[in-house]
């Protein structure tokens, strides 16, 4: 049910007019921030097939939307280098975690692409 209910939550996000801003940030909060969050499975090895076709569609649908902030070309480079990352994990891919681990550095994206914060 909760795997079925993020993978609504996605299509939902993807198919919402709401701004590039709410649709990834309602995705990190989903999908990378709660303790069972998706993200957090598949760089422990625990994350099953279904909710990685659900983080797969999630980042491909942030890959669509243009960043707060930062180049839009860079922005798709580091969602491709995710959406390929978990691929290779689906796929059994022994190099997949680690690839997952590297493209899904929390920092390496916020530093670039995050809004600074209001005051």
């Amino acid at each position: 049910m909760k795997k079925t209910a993020l993978s609504l939550l996605c299509l939902a996000i993807s198919l919402s007019t709401a701004s590039a801003d709410d649709l990834i940030k309602g995705a990190m909060k989903k999908n990378w921030k709660p303790e069972d969050a998706i993200a957090k499975k598949v760089g422990k090895g625990e994350a099953t097939d279904a909710e990685l076709d659900s983080l797969i569609k999630c980042v491909q649908a942030i890959c669509a939307a243009t960043p707060p902030r930062g180049e839009k070309a860079a922005w798709v480079e580091k969602c491709k280098s995710m959406v390929a990352a978990l691929q290779k994990v689906k796929a059994k891919d022994a190099a997949g975690i680690s690839e997952f681990k590297k493209a899904n550095n929390c920092k390496a994206c916020h530093d670039v692409f995050k809004p600074a914060k209001k005051e």
